[in-house]
């Protein structure tokens, strides 16, 4: 039973841990969505209700099979603001068979 219960607390605390909060860029300035991503080193940043994405302070953050991308979002004084990089699958297939 304790193992159950030990667990189950290593369970939680995983995905509270994986869990991140979402910032809303329409409320910050850019300086402040650029500084966020400067501290935290990779931030969860929300467009809207529905549209978010993760944002790395380094473009080295990508995995293997996926490329850098500059980040832009609209921030409260900025419609267009440089967060810092987006990950993006490569494209694997050439167009040749």
């Amino acid at each position: 039973m304790n193992r159950l219960v030990l667990v189950l607390v290593l369970a939680a605390l995983a995905t509270a841990a994986a869990a991140q909060e979402r910032v809303a860029t329409r409320t910050l300035s850019c300086a402040a969505l650029q500084a966020r991503v400067a501290r935290d080193g990779h931030v969860v940043l929300a467009t809207s209700e529905t549209a978010y994405e993760t944002v790395h302070l380094d473009a080295g953050a990508c995995r293997n099979d996926e490329t850098a991308a500059p980040a832009f979002a609209p921030a409260a004084d900025a419609p267009s603001c440089l967060t810092g990089w987006r990950c993006r699958q490569r494209n694997s297939d050439s167009g040749q068979r």
